[in-house]
């Protein structure tokens, strides 16, 4: 049936608090709710209004060439890295900084501080054995001030835009046990697994925004600049090394079996085992005797011995290369099996066809026996494939080679071409997990948002995609999502979200990330942020021109830096609404949807000439909703209530045209909104109010 809207106004006052009192929630204030929105930052020559890259911007690059050894005995790490960084900036830099995570372990850091139940254990943090700048043959020595977590190089003269620095640092510390999270050792039935990252001193970001971002590591996320990276890893020759970008030197490393199950892999659909429990179970071969001619140079550069009678094992180089990225991981172990199948996406581009042909694309997993079963890792493969291949179809395509699911203590934790996870993972979680951390490839790995200050544009647009993919694997198998550390009661995001908003403790989606205390980080910063998302593509603008816009914002910021600001301005503009109003409510505030509907009335207190429904807004936070009116015969209309309805008032009459008595009128009968009080959604037939037609 047709409907007609007639709006009865009714005053609002200008000067209603946005905080409830005693009890007693203000009145929605309009003028405060639809009021112009000042940004945090302005729009110039470097971001423009529309939340594109304006004509003049920029971005710093640095470039890596690291060098690794891993020492199992002492469980140290030892290294050296030559760093190219580009200043691309129009400023003079006098000064660089250098980012060094291992510190927030050292005893009376300031994440031991800030987050003391996190740090039961310690180590010395990171050693910095020599800095220099290393420029045609000539190396001139730098000393570093190092506060926690950060170091401050200064420079003799300063880098004009263009100029390029060669930095070269050598360093070594000591791995933390699994309790260090994020970069650890940990035990398994054939062997530790060394899970590896943030493990090399990494440059800070200058960036238009504020200039060096140095806020101290606490344990939260990074802010990262892109550039090429060539690494190589030594460790015993039994070890495997799963690390992000693409294996330079196999043939070094691998055997002719292993190679040719690689090629084998990279035209198969199904997982094809390159390295088997058999061969991790195999027993070690005995350790090799050098002899007394050991002192000269090995075969191949990837093959080390020591002084002559020793009767150590020899160990192995791995050599990655990984382009356009802002940081690699890697784990290592002798106790891991092996699989992969190929990546149906696009060669990458670049190189001759003989490159490209001799590095495929592939979806690869990494794993202990503790990890095998049908509803463990030996699907794992299959998850990481459904989860590059969709995401790839559906925002933008992966821009990397391989794609690898590592199995050890159970970091949970994303890197560019990695992910860390838990080998004891099983059914549904493992595959959230899998889809969540492998859907972090495209935010932050190649929007490089700045994590460190907005969480939400990390985890809470991660979470939104991969909601969409839990629905979209085998036929929703594992849908909806299941969130092993934030989980819905009800499983509707509508309701459950009502808990948090209601909650006056519940910090805001843009507060600092930092700020955020351990018991809201999931519920805001996954959750709410993904369903802030949700309510944007389903109930405000439409998944035809949201899923477009949102495809346009990753092609506009893939390896740049956004803020906030550009992300809200570049919606706007997008979708071409004006949902400031939104940012407001739903990211500035906890401010949430409050509707109230009835009494039902007629006109001229006669059925037949229509029904007159009331409908009330009580919340700061006024969404579309649609009202759902059911007559007697069982018929029903339902009308959508745009969001402008409430920027002159609170209450309006819905002029519902029909024939008979209503039975119920119910506002937002799928429960697709937050509204924080439903008992007073619906009501019943009975009306209590008559209203002549010329009133209404």
């Amino acid at each position: 049936m047709a409907a007609v809207l007639a709006v009865l106004a009714l005053p609002v006052s200008s000067g209603a608090a946005c905080a409830a009192e005693a009890g007693n929630p203000p009145v929605p204030d309009p003028t405060r709710i639809f009021a112009p929105l000042a940004y945090p930052e302005d729009a110039n020559m470097y971001r423009s209004g529309s939340g594109r890259r304006g004509p003049q911007a920029w971005q710093n690059r640095t470039d890596y060439d690291i060098k690794v050894t891993i020492d199992p005995v002492n469980r140290t790490l030892s290294g050296s890295e030559i760093i190219t960084y580009t200043n691309n900036s129009p400023d003079d830099l006098d000064v660089l900084w250098v980012q060094l995570d291992q510190n927030m372990y050292r005893e009376g850091s300031r994440a031991d501080f800030a987050n003391p139940e996190r740090h039961q254990f310690h180590t010395d943090g990171i050693a910095i054995e020599s800095v220099s700048i290393e420029d045609e043959g000539r190396s001139t020595p730098l000393v570093p001030v190092i506060s926690d977590t950060r170091m401050q190089l200064s420079l003799s003269d300063a880098m004009h835009k263009g100029e390029k620095r060669r930095i070269r640092i050598v360093w070594h510390y000591t791995i933390p046990g699994a309790w260090g999270g994020r970069t650890a050792v940990s035990s398994s039935k054939n062997g530790d697994i060394y899970e590896i990252a943030q493990f090399y001193p990494r440059m800070a970001v200058y960036d238009d925004v504020r200039g060096w971002d140095t806020a101290p590591y606490l344990g939260q996320e990074f802010y990262l600049d892109y550039g090429d990276f060539d690494y190589s890893v030594t460790v015993p020759s039994a070890f495997v090394v799963a690390g992000s970008g693409s294996l330079v030197n196999p043939s070094d490393v691998l055997s002719q079996e292993q190679r040719d199950r690689l090629a084998q892999a990279a035209k198969s659909e199904q997982r094809i085992m390159i390295r088997t429990q058999a061969e991790v179970e195999a027993p070690a071969a005995p350790p090799v005797p050098v002899q007394a001619d050991a002192g000269k140079d090995p075969k191949t550069p990837d093959d080390h011995k020591l002084a002559a009678g020793s009767e150590k094992p020899l160990t192995k180089t791995w050599h990655f290369h990984m382009a356009n990225t802002r940081d690699v991981a890697f784990m290592a172990s002798a106790a891991f099996l092996w699989d992969a199948a190929k990546l149906d996406l696009p060669p990458l581009p670049g190189g001759s066809e003989k490159d490209r042909q001799a590095q495929p694309r592939l979806a690869m997993s990494f794993y202990p026996v503790e990890g095998i079963g049908a509803q463990g890792w030996d699907r794992s493969t299959s998850y990481v494939k459904h989860a590059i291949e969709y995401f790839s179809s559906q925002w933008s395509p992966y821009p990397w080679p391989n794609a690898i699911n590592a199995a050890g203590h159970g970091a949970a934790m994303e890197y560019p071409g990695i992910a860390f996870e838990d080998a004891k993972s099983r059914g549904p979680q493992f595959f959230s997990l899998t889809t969540h951390e492998l859907g972090h490839q495209w935010f932050p790995m190649v929007v490089g948002s700045n994590e460190r200050r907005h969480a939400f544009m990390d985890e809470g647009f991660d979470t939104f995609i991969d909601v969409l993919a839990s629905v979209h694997f085998n036929s929703g198998e594992f849908a909806p999502k299941h969130d092993a550390e934030y989980a819905p009661v009800s499983g509707n995001p509508a309701v459950d979200i009502v808990s948090v908003l209601m909650d006056p403790a519940s910090p805001v989606l843009m507060a600092p990330s930092d700020t955020v205390s351990e018991k809201y980080r999931h519920a805001v910063s996954y959750f709410k942020a993904a369903y802030g998302l949700t309510l944007l593509r389903e109930q405000i603008v439409g998944p035809d021109r949201f899923d477009r816009a949102f495809r346009a914002y990753v092609g506009e910021w893939a390896f740049h830096h956004p803020t906030a600001s550009d992300f809200f301005r570049f919606m706007n503009s997008e979708t071409g609404e004006d949902l400031s109003w939104f940012w407001r409510g739903w990211y500035f505030n906890n401010w949430a949807p409050d509707y109230a509907v009835g009494p039902v009335s007629y006109v001229e207190n006669d059925p037949k000439k229509g029904a007159l429904v009331r409908v009330v807004n009580k919340g700061w936070l006024p969404l579309p909703v649609v009202l759902q009116v059911t007559w007697m015969d069982g018929s029903a209309a339902r009308i959508r209530i745009p969001t402008e309805t409430w920027m002159l008032r609170n209450e309006l009459t819905v002029d519902v045209a029909g024939t008979q008595p209503v039975r119920t009128a119910i506002l937002d009968p799928d429960r697709v909104i937050p509204d924080i009080d439903r008992s007073n959604n619906s009501f019943g037939e009975i009306p209590t109010v008559t209203i002549s037609s010329g009133n209404h």
